[in-house]
């Protein structure tokens, strides 16, 4: 037997059942699209003036921070803007780097904060994307107080926005 036939050995003996199931969740993604715009779902789309989306995502830029090489205050940062926000935080995980610098996300049950610092010129790149009822944009004001500017600046995404429709829904 060469190479070729033991590549190719198992290829397309899925068993009936592995197809039924196949076809089962291509079914079930179907309907969940149906249903995605009814406002009883207990999922963690967002619908909101008339809209409905995966989450909101903000990138903010901490600009003339002070503190951005500090782990323990960008942990505490993220701990407390979790906390504000009224989402679930999972894990933190930060590294410092050498000389300066440090990179970090908080990984929360309703998506993800994190960070990459430049603190010899003051400046923090954040992204905070939450769904469900969490309300990430009472992150900015941690983010000011935490690195003691009033220099943050925030743009606005509305994640999946525009993919669910009433077309695509019905």
């Amino acid at each position: 037997m060469n190479g070729s036939n033991l590549f190719q050995l198992g290829i397309g003996l899925e068993t009936g059942a592995q197809e039924e199931e196949k076809r089962s969740n291509t079914a079930a993604q179907t309907d969940n699209m149906r249903d995605v715009l009814d406002t009883d779902r207990d999922d963690h789309f967002i619908r909101r003036d008339g809209k409905v989306f995966a989450g909101t995502h903000l990138i903010i830029e901490v600009v003339n921070g002070h503190g951005l090489d500090d782990e323990a205050r960008i942990q505490q940062a993220f701990r407390d803007s979790v906390e504000l926000c009224g989402a679930t935080l999972l894990h933190i995980h930060t590294h410092k780097f050498s000389p300066q610098g440090v990179s970090g996300v908080a990984v929360l049950a309703e998506s993800h904060i994190s960070v990459h610092t430049w603190p010899e010129i003051g400046y923090g790149a954040f992204d905070v994307f939450m769904c469900g009822d969490a309300n990430p944009w009472r992150a900015v004001d941690v983010l000011k107080s935490a690195f003691a500017t009033d220099d943050v600046r925030v743009r606005e995404l509305l994640r999946g926005d525009g993919l669910v429709t009433d077309t695509v829904a019905a």
